[in-house]
């Protein structure tokens, strides 16, 4: 079965030889995105919680593309520099992912994320 790359210029291109997201087999598998501006390709302003805020909405942007939504991922995947922000991340994700029909999640901390965010997220969503 083939695989599909997905890109927009909704959410920042990516970073290295991988893809924002790839659809395979019913499923679309997302890279991780940052609280990367689109724009600027800067952080946004603010901590995890605003970085949280601006990963989702690059995740809504790449889910988009692919044709399904936030209502369709069944698994997540969240890096935390700090576990100390977990809060924080989490009142965010809950907000804008929402808590009826949540996907399974996992949340690490890592030594380090990449451009040194503070929280990196990734989604497996199935295409409608």
């Amino acid at each position: 079965m083939p695989k599909t790359i997905v890109h927009t210029d909704s959410a920042p291109p990516a970073a290295g030889p991988y893809s924002q997201a790839v659809i395979a087999n019913g499923f679309v598998f997302t890279a991780g995105q940052l609280g990367l501006d689109p724009a600027t390709r800067q952080f946004v302003a603010g901590g995890v919680s605003e970085q949280t805020r601006q990963a989702l909405a690059n995740l809504r942007a790449v889910l988009e593309a692919a044709g399904t939504g936030f209502e369709h991922v069944v698994k997540a995947v969240v890096f935390l520099k700090d576990m100390n922000d977990f809060a924080a991340m989490n009142a965010v994700y809950a907000e804008i992912v929402g808590l009826e029909n949540a996907p399974a999640r996992s949340t690490v901390q890592v030594a380090r994320l990449p451009l040194d965010g503070l929280v990196e997220i990734e989604f497996v969503a199935l295409i409608p």
